[in-house]
């Protein structure tokens, strides 16, 4: 990695959590352990990020269709979140702040006051940033930025013709944050599953053949020296 030149380093890293429950099945476990195990790489390649330069990091945690898995891998996963925010503050030495993207009305009151709780108290840091997908879909992120643009045209705070690229970005819910550079998956799908539709748009993507419970930070640095080799023309020469 030291090779790498700072500018070659993706500014947005997206990442799809993907394969703890196979991770389990293999080893004869339940799933929750494969989410547990999980749970545990996620801080370990967020520190990588940070110490690799990385200024946002965008960690797809549970998708607006997870809530067809069966309740009890539902409720694993919410109980992980809560230990984890319930946490949170033995981390602020890494100077991260947390955000979370998604709709957070469904979830659990003491779930959304303890994200709340969680971003204001790291809010001041300095560091990377680091996004929750938590009850996340690409589309419906679409859906609410439109209905709320929407909304202010019908007050009349906003004109039709006013609605151009920047002003949809701006209400989604990473305004303010540059688009990803480089999307990583994997667990060896071929599909970002509904994960920053719109920002994605000319990100680069990385499917790789490992399981997420044993993606390392060597993975990682595979991952950016891949992203380096890359020749980005954004539609030109």
């Amino acid at each position: 990695m030291a090779e790498l030149e700072p500018n070659s380093v993706p500014r947005h890293i997206g990442i799809i959590m993907d394969g703890n429950g196979r991770w389990a099945k293999q080893r004869g476990l339940p799933r929750q352990a494969g989410h547990r195990r999980g749970a545990e790489v996620f801080k370990e390649i967020a520190r990588a990020c940070q110490a690799r330069g990385v200024q946002v990091l965008t960690m797809y945690a549970f998708s607006t269709e997870n809530w067809k898995r069966p309740k009890e891998e539902v409720q694993s996963i919410m109980d992980l979140l809560r230990r984890f925010l319930k946490d949170a503050k033995k981390y602020r030495k890494d100077n991260m702040k947390l955000r979370f993207l998604g709709d957070r009305a469904p979830l659990a009151p003491d779930l959304r006051a303890l994200m709340e709780e969680t971003e204001e108290g790291s809010a001041s840091n300095t560091g990377m940033t680091v996004n929750i997908a938590l009850n996340y879909g690409g589309r419906d992120e679409i859906v609410h930025a439109v209905r709320t643009l929407a909304q202010q045209v019908r007050e009349g705070t906003l004109n039709p013709e006013e609605i151009d690229e920047a002003e949809i970005s701006h209400h989604l819910y990473t305004a303010g944050q540059p688009d990803p550079d480089l999307i990583i998956r994997p667990s060896g799908e071929f599909r970002t599953s509904n994960f920053l539709l719109w920002q994605s748009a000319y990100a680069e993507l990385l499917f790789m053949d490992v399981l997420w419970p044993d993606f390392t930070p060597q993975h990682l640095d595979q991952a950016l020296e891949e992203y380096a080799r890359r020749n980005r023309r954004f539609g030109g020469i």
